[in-house]
């Protein structure tokens, strides 16, 4: 990493510049004076875009379904579908022994429960349950089990009763804990406590540095179902003819998702999840990153191609009438799946159940679930739910401690970190055109106006570092506007002039104006330049004047806030968010030049200094470059095990291509300089 004082000594700046910029807190200390909050006029522009964008794609595949007519269409789609998923879930690993293990069993009154470990990759172990019923000959149907977001896994009321109620009426149900709950914390504490919080968190945390190495948490979490299945297979009172799936919220994606993997199911039940993408955007409802799959919306699949993928075997949908997950999503994602199963002659074999109340897996779901499969197994029984006897948690654990992780299992980290490590040992510098292409490739930014449309806004005074500021709003793409302000000396109310025909461009790192007014670095080098550059300063999409009300109003950066709901959206449109924003940053280097400025010294902070660093690759207009507290590397996140970087600053798949260092060497003869640079922890090193 190139270091402050050494990048000094070889790219002198101004001594002005230089001297006007000094050490402050990675949290952005404040000046001390009051202030206005920070402007926000646009906080509905990357909702409105959002909700555009996919509703495109929703019609698009809605018309298509809609246009098969004979059995062959619906053959065609179903492959097409298969096809399309494999792509996005990318290659599944190759399958190792799963060395299992049963270290207790507990017995009952009709059945027992057998406490069992097994590895879905080396060293990674899975925690489950089997339900075995007591007394019997002949070969029984099997379930999968998949747990929504409860802390205790597999232990929770919900998820014990559906497996202990198909274990009382005949069927031999493996239910397993999934990563970062239960018995599988990643992150767990001496006292076997998550120490970055249960389920969602561990689930973000662990997911979002997955994809820096070009790996999904879905196909981590789906194939411990898969393996789970294996298992299952394994045993001598199972029928393999007759293997279903079945899971509520979190299992319910896991259980779509599942049927669309693995073609050895003869049934399944999600329960609580199949709703729409598209009804999720427009209803501002984050998911987990391993219920957001890269590339899904860009390759035109929605919640029930998923189910589609197993017809025409036989499937229910389970709902609940007040849930957040829509129910009229629910309700058309059915219609469209008895359309496709209509024309495959088996109308039969998909239904919808909506039950009453809230979201979770509730006595009414179960039962229709067993209703479903009694039938599909032909059983003649009722469905109705016999009497349970729950256990206590500590009774259904399969390690000493209650955590596999203080047993010895590997974490999802360990092989985050063992293939970051791999990555760059094979992976050579990478400069010039290949470095330029690279970007593009990684970051998918898209085309670029050279002279885009602007609007101008009414002049400002905030209190920035000069007395007066005109706000332009520059057009991007359809609905997304880049918000550039010109500071001025004196009143000005017009367009841009191009004088001086030098300017310094500063990119926020989360509000512009904020950023003017606060921070003394930055103050300091704005009027130390106002005499020999014209003064700019922009927000991203996103950020500053456009960061969104939306999802969870007032803490947008929150981990299911404003700021991921979109850069998950981004991830599943196949748009990294960091390439959107990459794009508008380009776009105002563009307009720069086409309003008649000759170079553009290029400053940027914090989040802005990663982008930067990509555009002033991109963009020799940018000369020189200066960031402040930029991240060091992306190798530095995906080798922490705590990291401070949302998954709106991290490409998808860059270590696979290039990393950071490559691009501030690029821009070292363009007189780079580092200051202040941020390590994972997001803490100036």
């Amino acid at each position: 990493m190139f270091t402050r004082r050494g990048f000094l000594k070889q790219t002198p700046l101004a001594l002005a510049v230089v001297h006007a910029i000094h050490r402050t807190l990675w949290s952005y200390q404040d000046s001390g004076r009051s202030s206005p909050p920070p402007l926000n006029r646009a906080p509905r522009m990357m909702q409105e875009f959002l909700v555009a964008q996919e509703r495109r794609i929703g019609e698009a595949r809605t018309a298509r379904i809609r246009a098969l007519r004979t059995a062959e269409d619906a053959r065609a789609y179903v492959e097409e579908v298969r096809a399309r998923i494999r792509d996005v879930f990318g290659p599944l690993p190759p399958k190792t022994p799963l060395n299992p293990r049963i270290t207790g069993v507990l017995h009952r009154d009709t059945y027992r429960v057998e406490k069992l470990l097994f590895e879905s990759r080396p060293g990674f172990w899975v925690t489950a349950n089997l339900y075995v019923p007591e007394g019997r000959t002949e070969r029984m149907p099997g379930i999968i089990g998949t747990c929504g977001h409860s802390t205790n896994g597999k232990a929770a009321d919900a998820y014990q009763s559906f497996a202990q109620g198909l274990a009382r009426q005949g069927y031999v149900v493996l239910i397993y804990d999934p990563i970062g709950q239960g018995e599988r914390f990643q992150y767990p504490g001496e006292e076997g406590k998550s120490t970055v919080g249960p389920g969602v968190r561990e689930h973000l945390v662990a997911g979002n540095q997955q994809l820096l190495v070009g790996e999904f948490f879905g196909t981590w979490r789906a194939w411990d179902g898969i393996r789970a299945l294996d298992y299952l297979l394994s045993r001598p009172e199972v029928d393999s003819e007759q293997i279903g799936v079945t899971g509520n919220s979190g299992g319910g994606t896991m259980t779509t998702w599942l049927a669309a993997l693995e073609s050895r199911w003869a049934m399944a039940a999600p329960s609580c999840f199949v709703t729409s993408f598209i009804v999720n955007a427009e209803n501002e409802l984050p998911q987990d990153i391993e219920q957001c799959p890269p590339g899904a919306l860009a390759a035109g699949l929605d919640h029930e191609d998923f189910l589609a993928a197993l017809a025409p075997k036989p499937v229910i949908i389970l709902a609940k009438e007040k849930d957040y997950f829509d129910v009229r999503g629910t309700m058309a994602a059915y219609r469209r799946l008895k359309h496709l199963y209509t024309l495959l002659g088996a109308a039969e074999n998909i239904a919808l159940f909506i039950g009453p109340g809230y979201h979770g897996y509730t006595r009414e779901n179960r039962e229709a679930m067993y209703r479903w499969f009694n039938r599909a197994t032909g059983k003649k029984l009722s469905g109705e739910e016999p009497p349970l006897q729950l256990e206590k948690e500590e009774n259904l654990w399969c390690t000493p401690r209650g955590q596999a992780v203080l047993a010895g299992s590997r974490t999802v980290f360990s092989f985050t970190r063992e293939k970051a490590e791999a990555l760059r040992r094979g992976r050579q510098p990478v400069s010039g055109a290949k470095l330029q292409q690279a970007i593009q490739i990684v970051l998918n930014p898209g085309p670029v106006q050279k002279n885009p449309r602007y609007r101008i806004l009414r002049m400002l005074r905030r209190g920035h570092p000069l007395p007066y500021t005109v706000p332009y709003l520059i057009e991007v793409e359809p609905g997304i506007h880049a918000w550039v302000y010109r500071l001025f000396p004196e009143r000005h109310y017009s367009r841009p002039p191009a004088q001086p025909p030098r300017a310094l461009l500063y990119v926020a790192h989360q509000s512009a104006d904020e950023e003017l007014r606060t921070q003394h670095w930055l103050r300091e080098m704005v009027r130390g330049s106002a005499n020999d550059l014209a003064i700019y300063a922009c927000d991203l999409r996103g950020l500053g004047e456009s960061r969104p009300q939306t999802c969870t109003p007032g803490d947008w950066n929150a981990p299911y806030g404003s700021d991921y709901f979109y850069a998950s959206h981004s991830l599943m449109l196949g748009r990294p968010y960091a390439g959107q924003r990459l794009r508008d940053l380009l776009t105002v280097i563009g307009w720069l030049e086409s309003i008649g400025h000759h170079e553009c010294h290029l400053v940027a902070c914090g989040w802005g200094a990663i982008i930067a660093a990509f555009a002033a690759v991109l963009s020799p207009f940018c000369r020189p470059v200066t960031l402040k507290y930029p991240l060091t590397s992306f190798h530095d996140v995906a080798t922490s095990e705590r990291y401070a970087w949302p998954l709106s600053c991290l490409p998808p798949g860059i270590l696979l291509h290039f990393d950071l260092p490559d691009c501030y060497r690029a821009l070292k003869p363009r007189g780079l300089i580092i200051l202040d640079p941020v390590g994972a922890d997001g803490v100036p090193m």
